[in-house]
Order: C-alpha cells, then sequence, then structure tokens
C-alpha cells in the first residue's frame, strides 16, 4: 500500500506533504517494489517493509512532513553485510547502492581499515571517498565485530565509518528507506536540549538547558517541531534519557519481549510503571527529528553489551522513528560543557556530530564514545577544533604548590597565611576544572592568578622580614624528609666561591612534598635551594670583611617568570647582633629574559666578634621560595693606635 498526501501537525500548523515513502507489508511484494524503485529513483517512492509493524507504519507517517526530495546517498568506497542471510532479498538489494564495493563479513576486523586505505588522505581531517559502511541486524553488532573498527577509526579520521542497523529486518528496512530521502528545506530548527549543562549561548539554536528545563514543557517544546538536527542530553542508561522530570523513554510497546533478559520496571507490571513520573514520560519515537543525538551514557550499546532487553532501547527506538541519522553513546563517557560547545560550532558548519563529541571527549575518556547510524550527509563540514580544556602550567603549578603546603604538616594551623593560602586553592581547584576551562577566558584566569600570586608572594616575603626561621625557610627540609636524589639528576658544576659542587634534584614521594633543586658545596656546604621552575638566585660580595666595614651585596634572579618578585637579604641569626643588611625586602623588576638584579647594603658593626658568617638572599615568586648562601667572615679591625 501507499501513503501520501498525509497530514502532519506541527510548528502550529498543518502541514501537507506528498509521502517520499511506500510501505509494504509482505517480503515478496517488497522485493518487486524496491526492483522497481532501483530502476528509476528519481521518479518512485522508496518501499518500506513493514512486515505488519504498526510502529513502523506511524513512523513514516509522521515523517512524511520531514523528507522531501529522493535521491540516492553517496556510496561508500566499501561496505560489509553481517548475516545477509538474516535480511529479505528487497532489502539486501536496498543496501547494494550504499557502497562501491562489497566486502565478506569474514574480512571484518582490526586492521581492515588500513588494509583498505593503506595511504592517509590528502586531508586528513576528511573523509571524502575513504569510507566502509557496516550493515547489519542490531543482534548481529557485537563488540568483537564493532568495537575493533570503531577504535581504528578513531586513529583515521581520514576514514569515514558508518553503521546501520535495527532490531529486526523490518527496522532496518525502515533505516535503509530513510537514507533515500533529503530533509525537506523548510526543515531547518536544530534543538539543543540539556539537563546537565547551563551557560549555553548560541544564536540560530531552540536551546534548553538545566535551569530552562525547571519550568519549560519539555514534551510541548520537543514535539511541537519537526527537527533537523537534535541533541538530547541527561543522565540515563540504553533504556531512557532524564530531562529533569521528563523521561525520554526507549520503549517500543509493539515489539516481543524477550524474557530472558532483564528489563527495566516496567518490564514486569500489567500497569505503566516507571521510576519517573509516568505522566511526563515522552515516547521517543513521536519526536520528529532527521537526526537525533543521545548524549546520555550507553545511549546506543552493542548488542552483547546492553543492559536492557532491546524492546526498551533508545537507540532502536530512534532508528524505528523518524531519524534517518542517530548518533548514540556506545558507553560511559564524560560529556560536558566543552563537548557542547564543540558540538554547536559543528552544526553551523554542518559538521558531524559524532566527530565534535569524539574530538573532544578524547581528553576525558580514553576511546571514542559517540557512533554515528546512519549514511550521514554527503559533504559533511569540517569538524572545528574543540575548545581548549587543558589548564595552564601556571595553573597547575600552583595547584601542586597549594597541596604541598597545606595538605602536609609544613604549615601550622595558626600560620596567618594559610587562610590566604586555602581561599586561593578553592579558586584554583574550581579554575582547573574542563567546564571552568571552557567558559573562562584563559587570559582573565591568567590575569586574576597573577594578582593573587603577586599578594601572597609579598605576604611570604614579610615573614621572612619578621621571622628569617619561618616555616616556608623550612620548607626544603620538610620536603627532603619525603624525597629521594634522583641519580640521573647529579652534576658537577662549579660553586660562587670556585671550588666543586653538586647539583641535584630531590623528587618527592608524596603528595604533600614538592620536587627540589640544590646545589651542594665541598666548602660552603648548601648554597643553592629552589624549587624546579622556580628563579635562580646568585650573591656577589666580598667574602673577607673587617670589623666596622659597609659593603655592597649584589643579587642577581635568573630564570624568573618577567614581571616582579620580592628579594631579601639577611644573615645567619648568630650574626644579628652585629650584622644589618639594608633594606631587609626589595621588589626586584624581571625583564623578558628572565633576569633582574638589585643591590643590598652590608653593614658590620665596629664590635662583630671576629669569625665566619654567612647570609642568605631568597625570592618569591609565584609561592615558590629560592635561597641562595654566600659565606663571609669579619676580621678584627686594624688596631688605629698602632
Amino acid at each position: 500500500m501507499v501513503q501520501s498526501d498525509l497530514q502532519v501537525s506541527g510548528d502550529d500548523s498543518e502541514i501537507v506533504s506528498d509521502s517520499p515513502f511506500s510501505l509494504v507489508e509482505d517480503a515478496s511484494s517488497y522485493t518487486a517494489a524496491v526492483d522497481a524503485f532501483l530502476a528509476d529513483t528519481s521518479r518512485a517512492k522508496v518501499p518500506v517493509w513493514t512486515d505488519g509493524r504498526a510502529d513502523l507504519t506511524a513512523s513514516a507517517e509522521r515523517a512524511a512532513g520531514l523528507y522531501g526530495e529522493v535521491r540516492r546517498p553517496s556510496a561508500c568506497s566499501y561496505g560489509i553485510v553481517l548475516r545477509p542471510d538474516a535480511m529479505p532479498a528487497g532489502l539486501v538489494a536496498l543496501l547494494e547502492p550504499f557502497a562501491d564495493k562489497w566486502l565478506d563479513e569474514e574480512e571484518v576486523g582490526a586492521g581492515l581499515l588500513d588494509a583498505l586505505f593503506p595511504e592517509a588522505g590528502e586531508d586528513a581531517g576528511r573523509a571524502e571517498g575513504r569510507s566502509l559502511l557496516v550493515a547489519g541486524l542490531y543482534e548481529h553488532l557485537s563488540v568483537d565485530a564493532v568495537w575493533p573498527l570503531i577504535r581504528a577509526a578513531e586513529s583515521r579520521p581520514d576514514v569515514r565509518l558508518r553503521l546501520l542497523t535495527g532490531r529486526d529486518a523490518a527496522s532496518l528496512a525502515w533505516f535503509t528507506a530513510k537514507q533515500y530521502v533529503h530533509t525537506a528545506p523548510d526543515v531547518r530548527e536544530i534543538g539543543m536540549f540539556t539537563a546537565v549543562d547551563r551557560g549555553l549561548t548560541r544564536s540560530g539554536i531552540h536551546l534548553l538547558d538545566e535551569d530552562d528545563m525547571k519550568t519549560a514543557d519539555v514534551r510541548s517544546e520537543l514535539l511541537g517541531t519537526r527537527w533537523s538536527r537534535l541533541l538530547l542530553q541527561g543522565h540515563g542508561k540504553d533504556d531512557s534519557l532524564n530531562l529533569a522530570d521528563y523521561t525520554i523513554c526507549g520503549l517500543n510497546s509493539v515489539v516481543p519481549r524477550k524474557e530472558n533478559v532483564i528489563g527495566p520496571i516496567c518490564a514486569y507490571s500489567d500497569e505503566p510503571t516507571c521510576y519517573k513520573p509516568v505522566d511526563k514520560l515522552i515516547q521517543l519515537r513521536d519526536v520528529r527529528a532527521a537526526e537525533v543525538v543521545l548524549s546520555s551514557c550507553n545511549s546506543g550499546p552493542f548488542a552483547d553489551a546492553a543492559i536492557y532487553d532491546p524492546k526498551y532501547q533508545l537507540m532502536l527506538n530512534a532508528i524505528d522513528g523518524t531519524a534517518k541519522d542517530v548518533v548514540a553513546a556506545i558507553t560511559g563517557h564524560e560529556a560536558g560543557h566543552a563537548e557542547n560547545l564543540s558540538w554547536l560550532e559543528s552544526v553551523r558548519e554542518r559538521g558531524s556530530s559524532a566527530a565534535a563529541f569524539n574530538s573532544s571527549i578524547r581528553t576525558v575518556g580514553p576511546s571514542p564514545a559517540y557512533v554515528h547510524f546512519g549514511m550521514g550527509a554527503a559533504e559533511e563540514g569540517t569538524t572545528p577544533e574543540p575548545p581548549s580544556v587543558m589548564p595552564g602550567q601556571l595553573l597547575l603549578t600552583t595547584s601542586a604548590r597549594l597541596t604541598a603546603y597545606l595538605a602536609g604538616g609544613l604549615l601550622s594551623f595558626s600560620n596567618p597565611l594559610r587562610s590566604g593560602l586555602e581561599s586561593l586553592a578553592a579558586r584554583v581547584d574550581h579554575q582547573i576544572t574542563r567546564h571552568s576551562q571552557v567558559v573562562r577566558d584563559p587570559a582573565e584566569t591568567t590575569r586574576s592568578l597573577l594578582f593573587d600570586l603577586e599578594q601572597l608572594d609579598l605576604a611570604i616575603a614579610e615573614q621572612f622580614v619578621s621571622d628569617p626561621e619561618n616555616e616556608f625557610g623550612g620548607s626544603f627540609g620538610f620536603f627532603a624528609e619525603r624525597s629521594t636524589v634522583d641519580p640521573s639528576s647529579v652534576a658537577t658544576v662549579r660553586c660562587p666561591c670556585g671550588r666543586p659542587a653538586e647539583r641535584f634534584v630531590r623528587r618527592a614521594l608524596v603528595p604533600t612534598a614538592l620536587d627540589t633543586e640544590g646545589v651542594i658545596c665541598t666548602r660552603c656546604s648548601d648554597v643553592a635551594l629552589g624549587l624546579p621552575g622556580g628563579p635562580s638566585l646568585l650573591i656577589e660580595a666580598e667574602e673577607d670583611l673587617l670589623q666596622g666595614d659597609v659593603r655592597p651585596v649584589r643579587v642577581t634572579v635568573r630564570d624568573a617568570r618577567p614581571g616582579t618578585i620580592r628579594l631579601g637579604l639577611f644573615v645567619a641569626k648568630y650574626g644579628r647582633e652585629y650584622c644589618t643588611v639594608t633594606p631587609e625586602l626589595q621588589e626586584v623588576r624581571i625583564g623578558p629574559d628572565g633576569v633582574g638584579e638589585t643591590e643590598f647594603t652590608l653593614t658590620l658593626s665596629p664590635y662583630t666578634a671576629p669569625m665566619a658568617y654567612y647570609m642568605t638572599a631568597y625570592a618569591v615568586q609565584d609561592l615558590a621560595v629560592t635561597i641562595a648562601r654566600r659565606p663571609y667572615g669579619a676580621f678584627p679591625a686594624p688596631d688605629s693606635s698602632e
């Protein structure tokens, strides 16, 4: 039988459309109809074998206002049909134009793509003319059959992989028929319904986010529109997807139950039952969309990896519905704000939904999560580069230093800087998240962080002024107790005194310690201590002084971040009775080459005890304390009476 002049309601009006589909109930008539259709696809309607299923008939009627022109899709380079003996001859014939060359199903394997396409295309970001189609009943789309191909395709962006399936041969016949039709030119609406994200703004997109879901009539908005592309995102499993109080339901009440496979709660009740409000269930087959993206965990699992009976599968219900392209997740994933932004940018360029999600999600998952069911557009747009979710190095370094300072026993709870450090740690912990990396301007994050760091750097430096033996000054001993020397880091260098010294790195053994760098001299002992990535210091001063001397001490800073740095100088505790340093603390400007210098004045009183002393220079930048030491000696002043 032929369906034509169907009435489909939507967009607040009635649309009268000549259906592009011809419905056939018996397999024998279907084969003849396919032969006639393939003989002249420009004038004929696409035959659909329903096998008597009322749900497919209803979907074909519902899809009449969604699709227009009938035209063969662009053929893939190669195609494979899994278990063609499980399909009627008419369906196999209808699939035949979808590939230039058909391979035996025994060739399916991880190395197939490399065998078929041994060299990458000139444009590795596109897949025109380099594609593989795999078609088969859902029960034959097993992990062993398909997963190796999906993993292989991840590393071959120059190859397009497409899947066609259905819960049974009639569903696959319906899905195959939809590949021959094109979305009607007046169906342009793009929608994103997300119950787990907010703060998204894009012109030209019908957007309902987590906040909108609280008050919106989600059912009316979904069912009252004809969608060109539609993204549904929420928590769920393979049987359902939650949009706040509403639930996108995968149940197909027409198909038979598999009693040996577990079902959701509704499978075991004679009354309408659901784990969510029954009056807010939305049947996925009722949604009119040419492409549906099911962005929830396990929304399109392999047949032998599904939780529930196929009767309740979301992805299969979408295929039974109006969609000619269905994008679903074959496993769990962490898709969030970054992936949504990537998708929004991609649809603007007419790019692939699956590619947009997978290109972004690879930074948080070990493997691709989204698979495209359907032939897709003949010419897909280039998938835009996903937004960067990698925090800047300064943010990561700051986080590590804050963790070591606060999580261990270095700083006492009475330390006056603890509160400021904890506040910064809370901000950094938020800013380092994938969501924050996407929504915040990186330049603004850096500016804000530098401001906070400069305030804390000054406070730490002032602790050295008031108490040179403060807890930050003791950090190197604290970290050393929780570290071990990296033998590969040991190198012989020259101490400023001219004698041999050893440079080395201690590797922290626990998160409450930091890696440290040091230089130890055969004469001067510890002459330098710092953190990897922090600045280094060099003290230039005379070593042999007299009682009453006033001498300059020059301190040079190297390998510092351009900007400003706090720099101070003090003498050993036992010498402070006799020796003073002015000024106690300075702000030093660091040039683009990471170098800066300043000068202090060391004054020895006339009554300085003649003996050996040492001075310590310290710098604080980005919470990194750097120390350098220099020995000096006080000789008795000549007797003026002599």
